[in-house]
């Protein structure tokens, strides 16, 4: 059984080095040696390229994709999935915040039956900006995508070669782990480990970040839409009665004065709500129109200890799908 290590890096010359190292140790001490490392460096700003191609010239075993700009976490992680051979393949971050000493809890877990299994951290040791965020994101992805309340997602996972495999055929721009995974499978489960202390710098996560990673759940759900839709429902009925009340009152009650201010504030919230509803919908049709132009995933500038053959079935895949579809595509308007 082969196992495969997918490891997005940003800003990680100083970890990435000693994450590698540890894991070897931690999976040699669990007498599992076939495995293999895909790191995807999403476009540094820092030396840690030339650190990844330092490892990848020490460790054949070592694959490395460097990105062209920075696509983000999960769509660096997609872009690491496509290249795994493992027949099981396990997601963690550069920082050692996810410590290859918790991985024997991640397999024991796994061997229960379950396809994915997250590490859950009783105590987060993130700053409390990263925290809340955490909770807003996870409470979305509940809201939204339908995920269990119980269920704790993080970014050190485990998960069997077929989930992969599924979730690869994923090429939309705006990728959501999270999404992808509770859409593919239901047989998720936990087991608690430990979450460590960050050993270099700080959270590359912003709040730009977080709202984008945010705003990439709507493209699993349509919640959002039908909660518009509801409360269009409920505001147009309460609009319908205060017009039916302001009618009583002006037929019953001539010389009552016009409430000028009343008028305004109403005018005023329901232009908001429209406002508010519309530019909901907009987002739905722009990231519509982003998906029609084929923004890509991600592009990747180099490859290094990735065989050949591997980009080369990629790109044969690609191409064989990109011809059909356009094949397809001349066959509609022909018939048209």
């Amino acid at each position: 059984m082969k196992v495969s290590f997918v490891i997005p890096c940003y800003n990680s010359q100083k970890t990435i080095g000693k994450l590698i190292d540890m894991t070897c140790e931690q999976m040699n001490m669990m007498e599992m040696n076939d495995y293999e490392f895909v790191l995807v460096n999403d476009y540094s700003k820092d030396k840690t390229m030339d650190e990844l191609r330092a490892i990848a010239n020490k460790y054949k075993f070592v694959k490395v994709i460097d990105l062209a700009n920075n696509f983000g976490q999960h769509n660096a992680i997609m872009a690491g999935l496509n290249y795994v051979e493992g027949d099981i393949v396990i997601g963690m971050d550069d920082d050692l915040q996810t410590h290859p000493s918790q991985l024997p809890k991640l397999f024991a877990k796994l061997d229960e039956g379950y396809d994915l299994v997250y590490g859950k951290y009783p105590e987060k040791k993130h700053s409390w900006f990263r925290n809340l965020g955490s909770k807003f994101n996870n409470l979305t992805v509940r809201v939204l995508i339908g995920k269990p309340k119980t269920l704790k997602a993080s970014s050190f996972w485990i998960a069997r070669k077929f989930v992969i495999d599924s979730i690869i055929e994923y090429e939309n721009p705006y990728a959501h782990l999270q999404g992808l995974f509770l859409r593919t499978t239901k047989n998720v489960g936990n087991v608690d480990i430990e979450h460590f202390e960050r050993v270099e710098g700080s959270s590359n996560y912003t709040m730009k970040r977080l709202l984008k990673l945010w705003a990439s759940c709507t493209n699993f759900s349509i919640v959002p839409l039908r909660i518009a839709t509801m409360l269009g429902c409920i505001f147009s009925a309460l609009g319908f009665i205060g017009a039916i009340y302001i009618i009583i009152n002006k037929i019953l009650y001539v010389n009552i004065a016009s409430g000028w201010s009343s008028i305004m504030s109403a005018i005023l919230f329901f232009s908001g709500v429209n406002l508010l509803f519309i530019g909901l919908v907009g987002e739905y049709v722009g990231r519509i129109f982003i998906s029609i132009n084929k923004s890509p995933q991600y592009v990747v500038r180099e490859f290094i200890n990735v065989n050949n053959n591997e980009v080369i079935e990629k790109s044969i895949i690609e191409g064989v799908d990109n011809y059909e579809e356009n094949t397809n595509s001349r066959s509609r308007q022909c018939s048209n």
